[in-house]
């Protein structure tokens, strides 16, 4: 906590605003977001990849928030103050920190495959200036984040081989997601039965089993749509500049509306699990196959006749 406290000490109106932004490279739309472009306009392949590490990131930091259940800074001291900005976001235990996780699977994921040394740099950067906002804002503790910093790297390493041997072999694809499909379901059985056994919170364990739900649906929208995308669609990621950037801009804001439209028709905050796993099931379906389709006529925007 002495670190946070000196952290507190340094704190003033315009670094808060401007970390109170920068933390948000860690949150879940922002992974969605870079694995879409990824997927969209350099490598399916690599966008893949970032998806599957990103998954089993939020798989392995969920199960250890339930495990260890330690609170908050501002709850384990009372005498402390967290960014009150900040607070609305730090839901759940605080042990580790999901955002520094999520950034570490995603920038490192990306630091991981790329070629230029200066891209590594600016990407691993990202990662650590995230996980001192975290710390900044007084949402997590020094512990929090090298935990979930050591998780994301352990990940964003053990995954890349695997998937740089399923670019040779395309079943090593299926066995992979196959995997990720059993783990999730293991994931949420744990989230049945471990409350049981211990005192949880019914917002803990309904944060938890959401999770559970999220990356099922998520998974399983990769196990339908990966052999469809490689059979029939087939889509190529190349498109000038100018044609990249409207097919994100325009890609992102039907992904949102999807997302937010479908919780809205499935019954908002009050949405079934099964509904959210369908939820999130097609929002991949779509991103991989259906939007796809389109890319073509992308593709001719900017050119010269």
């Amino acid at each position: 906590m002495e670190f946070l406290y000196l952290l507190e000490s340094i704190r003033n109106p315009v670094c808060d605003a401007i970390v109170g932004i920068l933390t948000y490279l860690g949150d879940e739309i922002a992974f969605l977001a870079t694995a879409l472009v990824v997927f969209w306009c350099f490598s399916k392949h690599r966008g893949y990849y970032l998806m599957s590490v990103g998954f089993c990131g939020v798989i392995v930091n969920q199960t250890l928030k339930l495990i260890f259940r330690i609170p908050r800074p501002w709850v384990l001291d009372p005498e402390f103050n967290a960014v009150e900005s900040a607070k609305p976001a730090a839901t759940g235990y605080s042990f580790p920190s999901g955002h520094t996780q999520n950034a570490a699977c995603t920038f490192g994921g990306l630091a991981r495959g790329a070629k230029k040394t200066w891209a590594r740099i600016v990407l691993v950067a990202i990662v650590v200036l995230v996980a001192f906002s975290r710390m900044y804002l007084g949402v997590h503790t020094p512990k929090d984040v090298i935990v979930s910093l050591i998780i994301g790297a352990v990940l964003v390493f053990a995954l890349y081989p695997l998937f740089e041997y399923a670019k040779k072999n395309e079943k090593v694809y299926y066995i992979i997601f196959g995997s990720f499909f059993l783990i999730t379901l293991a994931y949420l059985a744990f989230t049945q039965i471990y409350p049981n056994f211990v005192e949880l919170e019914a917002e803990h364990v309904g944060s938890a089993v959401k999770n559970a739900a999220t990356i099922l649906g998520a998974v399983s929208g990769i196990l339908i749509s990966f052999p469809i995308e490689r059979k029939f669609v087939k889509f190529d990621e190349k498109a000038t500049l100018l044609g990249q950037i409207v097919k994100v801009a325009v890609g992102l804001v039907l992904v949102l509306a999807i997302k937010e439209g479908l919780k809205v028709l499935f019954g908002g905050s009050d949405e079934m699990l099964v509904l959210r796993a369908v939820r999130y099931c097609a929002i991949v379906v779509f991103s991989a196959c259906v939007y796809p389709l389109t890319f073509k006529y992308f593709a001719k925007i900017g050119k010269k006749a």
